[in-house]
């Protein structure tokens, strides 16, 4: 497909760029990918939308130009902001207008040859319902829990597993002077996948994931077994989604208390919370956060809308973004770090 004028001036090719859905580590690499790529190299007008999609039914909006790129590289949050603004359900901002007509109406008043969104699954679903509007699309997969369907890793992860993981080297310490079991709780809604990497990388000894069923006196009798291997401390580490018969308490807690009361053993827990969101991203999701910001460009000049750009294997390259809509990534049982952890002796429930 022929490729539009990359020179500036009148035939410059015009696009948009938002954030939306959580903050992660990368974000702001990923934008500065964007704007320098189609700037620098295609000499494209980059226009920053604020506020996720509520800015484009909005219409808050600026333009980026090379001097609002210093830094961002190990910036964290976003420079755009977010919001959890779901343009084609009702409420939100504007909850009696028309919002995908106004989304519609407010690309052409833009002049947006092209919106890229960043964003998580529900970016990804939103992101083919502008496509199905004739909105031309390219989508960029970030959350830390990286549960994007189509790529195998999405930048922000490695920074929270990175966060959790010292988390959990921390604790050992603790758990070792007072001979307790420690259960640290990560993200995870609906996958594992910060619990099983950090919860290996940490030396977890037991590692509780959604999508992997547990009894808890299997839990008891793993930890019960440590002791009278002489190993006197344990560290458990909890997804926040797994099932619990107490939804009021957090799953690090109601498990904490299950695990004291099924072996008597001193146990503590700890949330870790909002703080795998935060601080600068690790180099590995500054580059890969580069390169897919990159590849979205290189998409948009040749106007191969309506992809989802992702990570396969060692290569970055995209996918249609309707085969990735309403899609989630799981962790499997059979996953090489789960098949691996069970034969080193970690219990999974």
């Amino acid at each position: 497909m022929a490729v539009r004028s990359t020179k500036k001036g009148d035939n410059a090719m015009r696009i948009g760029v938002l954030t939306s859905g959580g903050d992660c580590p990368g974000i702001n690499a990923a934008i500065r990918g964007v704007c320098k790529c189609a700037i620098s190299h295609y000499g494209m007008e980059v226009i920053g939308i604020h506020s996720g999609f509520e800015g484009l039914l909005t219409k808050e909006v600026e333009i980026i130009d090379e001097n609002a790129l210093s830094g961002l590289l190990s910036q964290y949050g976003t420079i755009l902001g977010s919001s959890r603004e779901q343009p084609f359900k009702r409420g939100g901002v504007m909850p009696d207008a028309d919002k995908p007509t106004l989304l519609k109406e407010n690309v052409k008043d833009l002049r947006l040859d092209c919106v890229v969104c960043i964003g998580g699954n529900g970016t990804m679903d939103t992101a083919a319902k502008m496509m199905g509007l004739g909105i031309n699309v390219v989508a960029i997969p970030k959350t830390i829990d990286n549960d994007v369907w189509g790529t195998d890793t999405t930048f922000g992860f490695d920074s929270a597993v990175s966060i959790a993981t010292d988390a959990i080297d921390r604790l050992h310490s603790t758990a070792s002077s007072h001979k307790r079991v420690m259960v640290i709780e990560v993200m995870g809604h609906r996958s594992g996948w910060i619990a099983l990497y950090s919860g290996m990388a940490g030396g977890g000894d037991v590692i509780l994931l959604p999508e992997i069923p547990y009894n808890i006196t299997n839990v008891g009798n793993a930890l019960i077994d440590r002791i009278k291997k002489g190993k006197y401390y344990s560290i458990v580490v909890v997804a926040e989604g797994i099932q619990t018969t107490n939804p009021r308490k957090h799953a690090g807690e109601f498990i904490a208390e299950e695990i004291e009361y099924e072996t008597g053993i001193e146990t503590r827990q700890t949330v870790l919370g909002y703080i795998q969101r935060g601080g600068s991203p690790t180099s590995f999701d500054r580059n890969l956060a580069t390169r897919m910001g990159g590849h979205a460009v290189e998409l948009i000049a040749n106007q191969q809308y309506g992809r989802m750009v992702a990570l396969q294997g060692a290569k970055i390259t995209s996918l249609d973004i309707r085969d990735v809509a309403g899609k989630q990534k799981y962790v499997s049982s059979q996953d090489d770090l789960v098949v691996e952890g069970r034969k080193i002796g970690v219990c999974f429930g």
